[in-house]
C-alpha cells in the first residue's frame, strides 16, 4: 500500500522539476543581453563592415538588450533615423544621446533600430549599427554569444561561450540545476 502512495508523489515531484526545468529556460529564452562589437566593444572599428558582421551573427528581440562598452568622454551612443544612420547625422536623435559608459539599450520595439557614434569621424569611420528587432524569439535560437568579428591580429575567442546548446551562460544552468535539486530535496 505504501509504495503505490510513494509511487504518485514520485511522478508529482518528476512533473514538478520538469515544470520547473521549462520554466528556467523559458525565462532564459525570454531576453538577451548582446555586447555590442563583442570584446573589442563600441570603438571606432578596425573596419567599416566590423558592427554589421557583428550584427549579422546575432538574433535581436523585442525584450533584449545592447550593451555598448566604451569610456565616458571617448564615444557616445546615438539612436537615429534611417536617414541619419545613412548620413552619420545626430541632428534627428531619437531621444538622448548617451554620454556615459558603458550603457544598456533597451530594445522595446520590432522593427529597425539605428545607433551612431556622435563623435565627429567616428561613425564615417564605421562607427554605427543597426539592427532588426522581432517582435518575439521565433523558435529555438542559437545561444548569444559576446564575441563579435575580431580585428586582425587578436583571434576570435570570447569568454561568454555556452556550456550546453540551449544555455547561454553558466548561471542559467546552474539556475536550472539549483531549482531541480531544491524541488527534489524538499518534496522528497
Amino acid at each position: 500500500m505504501g509504495s503505490g502512495k510513494r509511487g504518485k508523489v514520485s511522478w508529482s515531484v518528476a512533473g514538478l522539476m520538469v515544470a520547473l526545468v521549462a520554466a528556467s529556460l523559458a525565462l532564459e529564452a525570454a531576453a538577451a543581453t548582446h555586447v555590442v562589437g563583442g570584446s573589442t566593444g563600441w570603438i571606432v572599428p578596425p573596419n567599416s563592415s566590423f558592427y554589421s558582421d557583428w550584427a549579422s551573427t546575432q538574433t535581436f528581440a523585442v525584450g533584449d538588450t545592447l550593451v555598448f562598452n566604451f569610456q565616458t568622454g571617448s564615444h557616445t551612443v546615438d539612436k537615429v533615423t534611417k536617414s541619419g544612420y545613412d548620413d552619420c547625422s545626430t541632428s534627428n536623435l531619437i531621444g538622448s544621446a548617451i554620454t556615459t559608459g558603458p550603457a544598456s539599450v533597451s530594445l522595446t520595439t520590432a522593427g529597425d533600430h539605428y545607433f551612431i557614434c556622435g563623435i565627429p569621424g567616428h561613425c564615417s569611420a564605421g562607427q554605427k549599427l543597426s539592427v532588426t528587432v522581432a517582435s518575439s524569439p521565433t523558435g529555438a535560437s542559437p545561444p548569444t554569444s559576446a564575441a563579435g568579428p575580431s580585428p586582425p591580429g587578436t583571434g576570435g575567442s570570447s569568454a561568454a561561450t555556452s556550456l550546453l546548446p540551449g544555455f547561454r551562460t553558466a548561471a542559467t544552468f546552474s539556475l536550472a540545476t539549483a531549482l531541480v535539486f531544491a524541488a527534489s530535496f524538499f518534496l522528497l
